[in-house]
Parts: structure tokens; C-alpha cells; sequence
């Protein structure tokens, strides 16, 4: 059972994880080997209480915390926080990079290059423009196959409609999670199926 948003020990700035439940996040699960499949950044607003800054589809936007976290397979979510924490003009810089990117268009390819968003990119670039720390690691997919060469790559050719673009860039919810500029401040283990 997901807890109550209200009782999550939050701070403005904290970057939160969940596993989607279908087709393609359990892929990207699978190839990546980590839960962690979506991400977003949350945030205290004063009007709708914490809400979470996501790369969707279709667009960029604002979540209530509650819906966010229902979204998640078996509840399982990860809260994590930068080492030190941010300070209020980080907090404001992160609102305020997370706010331009709001109605963004999603890349459904995951290029880092690209104008379109996809969840950890945002996360990646708005922590890069409010702190000047990269939260994650930038890596192409030949790499991101390599650490996990039994993944089966046959979803993702035809996801690619038939050509896997190995050289592209992306950023993945699992850079993010393991990333050493984070500490955890929870992790709900999932619930049994």
C-alpha cells in the first residue's frame, strides 16, 4: 500500500522513482537493471501542495504527488535527495528550469539531443542548470546493451523499426538512481504480486 504523500519526509529539489507497469518500462527495466523506470522532480507549490515535475507523454508537465505515486507498479518508489541539499536559490533556479520546460513535446526514442523531453532528461537538465551537477550519465545505447548483453534486443529493434540507433545518446531513470550525487531518503520495497 502507498503511504500518504503528506507523511513522505520531502524537501523541494528531491528527485523521485517509480516502475511503471507496462510493456515498454519493463523493458526498459530489463535493460537497464534497475526498478527505477520514471522519474521526476518534487516540489512544495503553494496552491496544490507537493506535485512532481515529469516528462510524460505527451508532454512535460505537473502531477499531484498522489497520482504519481498510484501510477507505480506494486508500490514500489525511491525518494532521493542531493548530497547537502539545495539551497533556496537552487530550489528556486530548479522551479524555475522545470517551469520552462513545462508543455515540452516527449521523444519516444529517448535522444538526449533532441528538443522533445523524455523523464530523465528532464531531471538531467534541470539539476545541470540549477546546480551545475549532472544527475545521471550520459551514455549511447551500445553502451547502455553492454552492461546487460543477455538482454534480449528484439523489442527494441522493432521499437527502432528495425535499426537500433547505437551511437545515440539518452540518460536512464538508473543512472539517476545510482548516482552518486544522491543519497536515498526512502525506498518503498515492492509488494508482493
Amino acid at each position: 500500500m502507498l503511504p500518504i504523500s503528506s507523511s513522505l519526509p520531502l524537501k523541494t529539489g528531491d528527485i523521485i522513482f517509480i516502475a511503471i507497469p507496462n510493456v515498454l518500462y519493463r523493458k526498459v527495466a530489463q535493460i537497464t537493471g534497475s526498478p527505477a523506470t520514471h522519474v521526476g522532480i518534487v516540489f512544495d507549490d503553494p496552491h496544490h501542495g507537493w506535485v512532481v515535475a515529469e516528462s510524460a507523454v505527451p508532454l512535460v508537465k505537473y502531477t499531484p504527488l498522489a497520482k504519481f505515486l498510484a501510477r507505480s507498479d506494486r508500490g514500489w518508489f525511491a525518494i532521493r535527495r542531493l548530497k547537502g541539499g539545495l539551497t533556496p536559490a537552487q530550489c528556486e533556479h530548479l522551479r524555475k528550469a522545470c517551469d520552462a520546460k513545462m508543455g515540452t513535446l516527449y521523444h519516444l526514442g529517448f535522444r538526449f539531443e533532441s528538443k522533445r523531453q523524455f523523464c530523465s532528461k528532464l531531471v538531467y537538465e534541470a539539476y545541470l542548470a540549477a546546480t551545475g551537477i549532472e544527475v545521471g550519465r550520459l551514455e549511447s545505447f551500445r553502451q547502455l546493451l553492454a552492461r546487460h548483453p543477455d538482454t534480449p534486443i528484439g523489442f527494441w529493434r522493432a521499437w527502432f523499426l528495425g535499426a537500433i540507433p547505437w551511437s545515440r545518446l539518452t540518460v536512464t531513470p538508473a543512472s539517476q538512481m545510482t548516482s552518486d550525487a544522491l543519497e536515498t531518503v526512502i525506498e518503498q520495497t515492492q509488494a508482493e504480486p
